[in-house]
């Protein structure tokens, strides 16, 4: 029979859903208006500072930032190595397949290289899940961890939740059979990150980690409260509400940068405005000194005589001048 993860729907996850799929429609639209590529990147920062720091890293967003630019850092090197495996790790995020467990191994490897010692191989000893010094879950047997995985990501495969709701579920239990001996956290997160980017690739550079840090508490809150009810609603509602928030953000944020491009592009066609048709003329003429005073005139947006004029004018004052034949020649711009 089938695995079937203890969840149910409730009104609000409906609701949630709803707001959420109508917030990342606004969102794809805007991102597919401009390639805001220091935002995304700046996501990608934050997701990164934000999930490593659920699990004690202390490095900021500006540390990773000089990682990522290749520079060095004064800093703990496991906390550095850290942060170079979670990098290594979203570049192979578009390649991995969310119900692959051979992905989900290879993933594991990654994030953990150098970090652990059986890195990428499910645990061979028990574990808990840890809030502080507090255990607040205790999870199934190493002898169970295979079996466990196989039936959670066979029931991702086959499932025809929205992405939404299964990313959220598949969280939940994989944090619940807590299948390696470290970096499960992290891993959680990532592949959620997955399930989701594989619906709709913005949530490639969406920072959801970020706002699960400013959150760690309810974070493990609503772990506990799934764990009590034998029923993962609390923590699908956690992370969507995570999710709605984190959207909301960087839609303000792209909204933002979208205003700072549109200004920029006025003020620099206010400028482009003010420069005088002769101006304009040898500007263009300096880099491609072969146009016709016809391919000029569409260039500027002008009309050929006026053009004509111009060019008549700039020649006078020894600003300018032809060689060669009518057909096939090309313009000089002659110094002051």
């Amino acid at each position: 029979m089938p695995y079937n993860p203890p969840f149910s729907i409730t009104p609000t996850i409906l609701k949630q859903v709803a707001e959420i799929s109508e917030s990342i429609g606004r969102l794809s639209a805007r991102i597919e208006q401009t390639q805001v590529l220091r935002l995304r990147r700046a996501n990608r920062i934050r997701t990164i500072q934000g999930s490593l720091a659920i699990e004690g890293n202390t490095l900021s967003e500006a540390q990773i930032t000089a990682i990522l630019d290749g520079k060095r850092i004064i800093a703990p090197p496991k906390e550095v190595l850290e942060v170079q495996n979670a990098l290594k790790a979203y570049e192979f995020l578009a390649k991995w397949q969310y119900s692959s467990e051979q992905d989900l191994l290879h993933a594991h490897q990654v994030l953990m290289a150098g970090l652990l010692t059986d890195a990428g191989q499910y645990r061979q000893g028990g574990v808990g899940v840890m809030s502080g010094d507090t255990v607040v879950h205790m999870a199934p047997g190493a002898d169970q961890v295979p079996r466990l995985m196989k039936d959670l990501l066979g029931w991702l495969k086959q499932t025809d939740l929205p992405a939404l709701i299964s990313s959220c579920v598949f969280h939940y239990e994989f944090e619940f059979i807590h299948p390696f001996a470290d970096g499960n956290g992290r891993m959680g997160r990532l592949w959620q990150t997955l399930i989701l980017s594989q619906w709709l690739p913005a949530f490639m550079d969406i920072p959801v980690e970020s706002l699960i840090h400013q959150h760690q508490g309810e974070y493990y809150q609503a772990i506990r409260a799934s764990t009590a009810k034998t029923d993962c609603a609390p923590f699908i509602e956690f992370m969507l509400g995570i999710i709605a928030k984190t959207l909301h953000e960087v839609q303000n944020t792209t909204e933002t940068e979208l205003a700072v491009e549109s200004e920029k592009m006025r003020v620099e066609e206010q400028v482009k405005t003010r420069v005088k048709t002769p101006e304009q003329i040898l500007m263009l003429l300096t880099k491609q000194p072969n146009l016709t005073l016809v391919e000029i005139a569409a260039h500027l947006g002008k009309s050929t005589s006026t053009i004509e004029r111009a060019v008549a004018k700039l020649k006078q004052q020894n600003k300018l001048a032809f060689h060669g034949p009518k057909k096939g020649g090309y313009w000089q711009v002659l110094g002051e």
